[in-house]
């Protein structure tokens, strides 16, 4: 019997690395991609690959639409030499970049990397990998915890989560018929390197953010993993549609 096969784009660092590493702990077989920093990436793989499951590393540039085509043939090259397979089950959109810009201040090439990164390259990817998912599998689309409260200097990055959002319930509706779930993740302030490593290099902003939330600390990468690999398991099997916060009850 084979192994399910997961996709996490941007799987080699941060919130990506531990969607990938939490998927391989429970048996799934994953494909992550990287942008610029393969090194990276390829530890993650290699990593996966010590743990007993499968997997490949590819690169890929989410806001590169014209680029996805050649990646679908890349990623179709990968699944039938290095899995045996023509299909996968889990597609994880999570590649993003960060920001911390002022409204006033957003410049159009600024709003269209955006818009590219996190919106029109989630959708047309998973329009163009949709016919490659196996029946009954499910997509898992990263939003963000300031979709619900407000945080200066996030309009653009917040506006196109909110999209992906919207998104993720026609995905839902749509694809249902497949047996395939949509659901959305809403990570809340994590200690990553994302975004300059804001939390991370800035004690007065970490402090902050941690008496904002009941559980007393920030978000870790290990919080966020283990919720995709949930919703990519049987255990989820009626969560369709929803958009799932894990963020500590920040700003409750």
């Amino acid at each position: 019997m084979k192994n399910n096969i997961a996709l996490v784009t941007g799987g080699g660092r941060g919130l990506g690395k531990d969607m990938a590493l939490s998927l391989a702990k429970k048996g799934i077989d994953v494909i992550i991609t990287y942008n610029t920093n393969k090194e990276d990436a390829d530890k993650v793989a290699s990593e996966i690959i010590n743990t007993g499951q499968k997997s490949a590393s590819l690169q890929f540039d989410v806001s590169d639409i014209k680029s996805i085509d050649n990646f679908i043939k890349q990623l179709s090259e990968t699944l039938k030499t290095k899995f045996s397979s023509e299909r996968f089950d889990f597609l994880i959109n999570n590649a993003g970049i960060g920001a911390t810009i002022p409204f006033d201040k957003v410049t159009e090439d600024v709003f269209d990397n955006f818009v590219n990164v996190h919106f029109k390259g989630v959708f047309f990817l998973t329009q163009k990998t949709l016919p490659m998912i196996n029946d009954n599998g499910c997509i898992v689309n990263v939003s963000s915890g300031t979709t619900r409260f407000c945080v200066p200097g996030y309009s653009v990055y917040s506006s196109m989560k909110g999209a992906v959002e919207v998104f993720t319930k026609y995905l839902a509706k749509e694809t249902g018929q497949r047996g395939i779930r949509a659901n959305v993740i809403a990570p809340g302030a994590t200690e990553t390197d994302f975004n300059n490593a804001i939390i991370r290099s800035n004690p007065q902003l970490k402090a902050f953010i941690t008496s904002q939330t009941p559980l007393g600390r920030v978000g870790q990468a290990d919080d966020i993993g283990s919720v995709v690999a949930f919703l990519c398991s049987d255990d989820a099997k009626w969560i369709n549609g929803q958009r799932i916060e894990v963020s500590g009850g920040i700003n409750l």
